[in-house]
């Protein structure tokens, strides 16, 4: 998915200086986005005061929406580069398409995961015909230095693992929980997972103390560590915890993100991640106007034009010792 945000500024995430070390109880309340003509996004990260979460960098929740009589999602042909994007659904479908050829309906509590690298484009869409309902989000991950230049692949998993207690059930659907891996492929240490509560269930979820998380609400009613959690926000809780108390006042969906804290500083702007502002300049001059990021087939329509730069510059610091 996009950021089709057409100020979008250049921002600066990443670093252990921005992590919290302890646990903590951060509730992030979300920016209100336009994606195409009939999807609105809840974007929590970056969020004011919280960039990332481990090598999670961008977070958006959207619907669910009634699109019946509506076009969903269209996100015409867009670049990325430096970067992992994560499909993930609870309620309808997206044809996703890219520069590499692939092409691939994502479904319900299915892993979309496309790997930009050095660059890519993509287009998602809701198919047609399509479902009554769109609910889900779509997440980045930075890509450290070592492998920011990968080639571009897109990987689809329809098959995750699940781990199952009286009243929840988690998919695994990045990294690894409680001893179950996902098969898609990771850069940095990291998890994400989906977490399905029945009402009254209270659990505790097991956690990696050197890890950093968040909890995002999907739907229901839930408290994270005794904080109601709404659908549409985000709990971020910091490191040092060793589980997670959950309780569910009616069924609930929410995603476990979190990862070891990102060492590197990035330069994230637009649908780029890179590490300093000039690389940024030459992405999107490259984007307008030459063939680095390939071409989406297809897609009944044109490329989504790069917003402008804004005139100040500025560039990460690289790792922090």
């Amino acid at each position: 998915m996009s950021n089709l945000d057409r100020q979008a500024a250049l921002t600066v995430c990443g670093g252990r200086g921005f992590v919290v070390a302890e646990p903590v109880r951060e509730l992030l309340s979300p920016r209100h986005v336009q994606l195409g003509e009939s999807t609105e996004v809840r974007r929590l990260l970056p969020n004011l005061g919280r960039r990332m979460v481990g090598a999670w960098a961008f977070v958006d929740h959207y619907g669910p929406d009634d699109i019946a009589d509506e076009p969903g999602m269209q996100v015409p042909p867009h670049p990325h580069m430096g970067l992992q994007t994560v499909s993930w659904l609870h309620d309808g479908e997206v044809l996703h398409r890219d520069s590499t050829g692939s092409l691939q309906t994502i479904r319900p509590r299915e892993l979309g995961l496309m790997t930009s690298g050095r660059a890519i484009s993509h287009s998602e869409e809701s198919p047609e015909p399509h479902a009554r309902f769109l609910h889900g989000a779509q997440l980045w991950v930075a890509l450290p230095d070592a492998h920011r230049h990968v080639e571009p692949h897109f990987q689809h998993h329809a098959d995750l693992p699940r781990i199952t207690a009286p009243g929840l059930t988690a998919t695994v659907i990045l990294g690894e929980l409680d001893g179950a891996a996902s098969p898609g492929t990771t850069y940095t240490p990291i998890v994400g997972a989906d977490l399905a509560l029945t009402a009254g269930t209270e659990t505790n979820l097991p956690l990696d103390p050197d890890f950093e998380y968040a909890v995002l609400a999907m739907s229901g009613e839930a408290h994270v560590d005794g904080v109601p959690v709404l659908p549409g926000s985000m709990l971020y809780l910091g490191c040092g915890r060793t589980e997670l108390p959950l309780r569910a006042a009616s069924d609930a969906g929410l995603m476990l993100l979190g990862g070891e804290p990102f060492e590197e500083e990035i330069v994230m702007w637009w649908n780029f991640v890179g590490r300093t502002d000039e690389e940024i300049r030459t992405a999107r001059e490259q984007w307008m106007t030459g063939d680095r990021f390939g071409e989406v087939k297809g897609y009944d329509g044109g490329p989504l034009p790069a917003p402008e730069l804004p005139a100040t510059h500025i560039k990460a610091r690289g790792r922090v010792r």
